[in-house]
C-alpha cells in the first residue's frame, strides 16, 4: 500500500459511529459514489473537498462537498460545481460552467466557456465540449470526444463530432 491507507474491511462490518466524522468517498461509479456518499451524510458524517495543491482553482467559484480535483487542473471565474464531482487529472473548466452532482470529467478534458453538464454524466479522457453547450443527466461521452451540439438525458456519444450510439 504506497499511501500508507488502512483498509477498514467490508461495508457491512463497519460501525460508523466507531470512527473519525470525515470520510472521503472513493468510488469511481458516479451513481454508486454519489449513494454512498448521500448515505454517510444522512448519518452526519463528513465528506470534505480534496484537492490537489498543483490544481489551479480560480477564487470566483463554488464548490459543493465530497469533490475530488485532481493534479493540474485549471478551473475559471464564475464556475459552480454540486456534491460528489471528480475533475481528472489536467482538465481545464473555463468561466460560468455548472457541473452537477456525481459527474466525472475525465483526464485532460475541456469545457469551454457556459456548458452545464447533469448529474451522473461522465466525460471521458480528452473530451473536447464546446462552449455553451447543455449535457444531460446520465449522459456518457466517450473517450477523445468533441461535443459540439447539446446532449439530452441518458444518451451514450463519442466521435468527432460526437455523434448518439446507434441502438
Amino acid at each position: 500500500n504506497p499511501y500508507d491507507i488502512n483498509y477498514l474491511g467490508k461495508e457491512s462490518e463497519i460501525n460508523i459511529s466507531e470512527l473519525e466524522n470525515y470520510f472521503f468517498v472513493a468510488i469511481g461509479d458516479n451513481h454508486k459514489r454519489r449513494e454512498k456518499a448521500t448515505k454517510l451524510r444522512s448519518q452526519k458524517i463528513l465528506t470534505p473537498n480534496l484537492i490537489h495543491p498543483s490544481s489551479s482553482l480560480s477564487k470566483n467559484i463554488e464548490l459543493g462537498i465530497g469533490n475530488f480535483i485532481a493534479r493540474n487542473v485549471a478551473v475559471n471565474d464564475l464556475c459552480s460545481f454540486k456534491d460528489d464531482v471528480i475533475i481528472n487529472t489536467g482538465a481545464i473548466i473555463d468561466h460560468g460552467c455548472l457541473i452537477s452532482s456525481a459527474v466525472h470529467i475525465g483526464p485532460g478534458s475541456i469545457l469551454c466557456g457556459d456548458v452545464k453538464v447533469g448529474e451522473n454524466t461522465f466525460i471521458g479522457a480528452r473530451t473536447v465540449v464546446k462552449e455553451g453547450i447543455k449535457i444531460g443527466k446520465n449522459v456518457i461521452i466517450g473517450a477523445g470526444s468533441v461535443v459540439i451540439n447539446d446532449v439530452p438525458d441518458g444518451r451514450i456519444i463519442y466521435g468527432n463530432p460526437a455523434k448518439q450510439i446507434d441502438d
